[in-house]
């Protein structure tokens, strides 16, 4: 299995990016997948999740009513929306695999098995 996170950059605090994990995995609609992010200096941190089937979401409370974890009409894709963005948002985002459907709130990165590369956002004040 193989993620591909994308759609990193600059932007102005304030602005809007739309991050993009994308699977080689025919099945990636049938498990949950989370975002990820960590900072210079910082452990990772858990910022959203989405279950298998796109109903249940999970939000750390740095970025709820911010950020929008999707999946895309193709199922192999997921996205993370993030608006309103501030300068504390800057960070290498990844996007990672979870087996286990994602019903529950599981925020550990131990939980997630097939990780992506990371895509870097950068929010200027």
């Amino acid at each position: 299995v193989q993620l591909q996170a994308s759609g990193g950059g600059l932007v102005q605090a304030g602005g809007s990016l739309r991050l993009s994990c994308k699977s080689s995995e025919r099945t990636f609609g049938s498990v949950a997948v989370g975002w990820f992010r960590q900072a210079p200096g910082k452990e990772r941190e858990f910022v959203a999740s989405i279950s298998y089937g796109g109903s249940v979401l999970h939000y750390a409370d740095s970025v709820k009513g911010r950020f929008t974890i999707s999946r895309g009409n193709a199922s192999n894709t997921v996205y993370l929306q993030g608006n309103s963005l501030k300068p504390e948002d800057t960070s290498v985002y990844y996007c990672a695999r979870d087996p286990s459907g994602g019903i529950i709130y599981r925020p550990g990165a131990d939980s997630y098995d097939f990780w992506g590369q990371g895509t870097l956002v950068t929010v200027s004040s």
